[in-house]
């Protein structure tokens, strides 16, 4: 039978030096070792199984990334990723709402 195929909820971030991109991944009842993530300079792909469910998704990064400085951890079904940007980002400008 196949495996039902499903993207994960995800948020992703900067920290607040514009330097770090932050991932983080819900992956409930996922064991470390079915996770496979895959990390380019400029996306990501992330594959995790468990029974009968998969978990895929990709995503895209606003800013080059330092892919061979990434951290993962996983915890609780929970994927943090931390990745460096390759430059830091320009400093951002808050936009008054209206």
């Amino acid at each position: 039978m196949a495996k039902i195929r499903i993207s994960p909820e995800m948020c992703s971030y900067v920290d607040r030096d514009h330097s770090i991109l932050n991932v983080e991944i819900t992956l409930p009842g996922v064991k470390k070792g079915d996770i496979e993530l895959k990390m380019h300079e400029d996306s990501f792909s992330l594959r995790a199984s468990k029974a009968e469910i998969e978990y895929v998704t990709t995503g895209v990064f606003c800013h080059p990334v330092k892919p061979d400085k990434a951290k993962a951890t996983h915890d609780n079904g929970l994927l943090k990723i931390e990745v460096p940007f390759k430059t830091p980002m320009e400093p951002t400008i808050t936009v008054p709402i209206h």
